[in-house]
């Protein structure tokens, strides 16, 4: 199978909060390509994190997101006081068994998972 995950690409109205938060959060590198688009892109090479294109659109978002990010991390409450720090807000605290996340929006409501 040759198909792979070029970029993850993310909508917005202005490019300036949410790639700011994006950046520090994951410790990307920022890529001005054009008016429209702002892409995101790792230091290294390591799996699990693609590069990230914002899109700049004249539409608001208005619903829960159809499609959302996972993240794992070493400490789901330490992370979660690091993300809110820079710009994110938490929306609930779920659980299913014995796994617990954290569902939390950046600055322009795009909704993504901690655990």
């Amino acid at each position: 199978m040759t198909l792979r995950v070029g970029e993850v690409v993310i909508d917005c109205a202005e490019h300036g909060a949410v790639v700011d938060f994006w950046q520090a959060a994951l410790d990307y590198e920022r890529q001005e390509v054009n008016e429209q688009y702002v892409g995101l892109a790792p230091r290294d090479r390591e799996p699990g994190r693609p590069p990230i294109l914002f899109q700049k659109v004249p539409e608001p978002k208005i619903v829960k997101n159809r499609v959302h990010l996972d993240f794992r991390s070493e400490s789901m409450a330490d992370e979660v006081v690091r993300l809110t720090g820079l710009g994110a807000t938490v929306i609930a605290e779920r659980s299913l068994g014995s796994l617990t996340w954290t569902v939390m929006a950046d600055p322009e409501g795009n909704e993504f998972c901690v655990s």
